[in-house]
């Protein structure tokens, strides 16, 4: 299993749900549900095209999850330290209109 399991297919690092940046950010401070965090890595593929290196290789997928949701169960000194994430937003233009579901309030 992947890391970083995301369903914002319009995002210029998703390969097959799952996530190839070099490091994601998940947003969010002060968040109490998982709507109000975000993905702030999401880059829209329109824009942006196709940034990363996109191959199906496990050993190339994005491991690296910093968070500054200090309300979540999950964020420890800023890095979350759940064995996975789930990322997911449709019709996602803004990195706002992302939401990291694995999310879980303290």
């Amino acid at each position: 299993m992947s890391r970083i399991n995301c369903d914002v297919i319009n995002c210029s690092h998703n390969n097959e749900r799952v996530c190839y940046a070099n490091v994601v950010t998940v947003g969010g401070k002060s968040a109490h549900s998982d709507s109000e965090t975000c993905c702030a890595s999401f880059l829209d593929s329109m824009v942006y095209s196709h940034l990363t290196n996109n191959v199906n290789d496990p050993q190339h997928s994005c491991n690296s999850i910093t968070c500054n949701v200090v309300t979540c169960t999950h964020n420890s000194n800023n890095v979350c330290n759940a064995d996975s994430i789930k990322v997911n937003g449709d019709n996602v233009n803004l990195y706002t209109e992302t939401n990291c579901l694995t999310f879980k309030n303290e």
